[in-house]
């Protein structure tokens, strides 16, 4: 069973960048395609970004221009640099594949507010 853990989140201003990053476990990360997702209070999860073992990435229309996914198959880590935040990007960021298939973690909060 892979486990990830996430961190960087944090407050910040709107127009402020944060770098979330989430580390895996197990020895076979690099085969997987990766995602992060969101959840902000009362409404479902959302997948905001994606990339492919091959390192192609998609992102929600929300976000596009604003943040950028990549990953380091050395650390067994996925980041999301987050520029030009928004108040409506306040929310809990979680990592998995896209299909959700490992155990979610506890996910780290990114506030954005004046």
């Amino acid at each position: 069973v892979q486990l990830v853990v996430e961190s960087g989140g944090g407050l910040v201003q709107p127009g402020g960048s944060l770098r979330l990053s989430c580390a895996a476990s197990g020895s076979i990360f690099s085969i997987y395609d990766m995602a992060w997702f969101r959840q902000a209070p009362g409404k479902q999860r959302e997948l905001v970004a994606a990339i492919t073992s091959g390192r192609s990435t998609a992102y929600v229309d929300s976000v596009k221009g604003r943040f950028s996914i990549s990953r380091d198959n050395a650390k067994n880590t996925v980041y999301l640099q987050m520029n030009t935040l928004k108040p409506e990007d306040t929310a809990v960021y979680y990592c998995n594949t896209p299909g959700s298939q490992w155990p979610w973690g506890q996910g780290t909060q990114v506030t954005v507010s004046s």
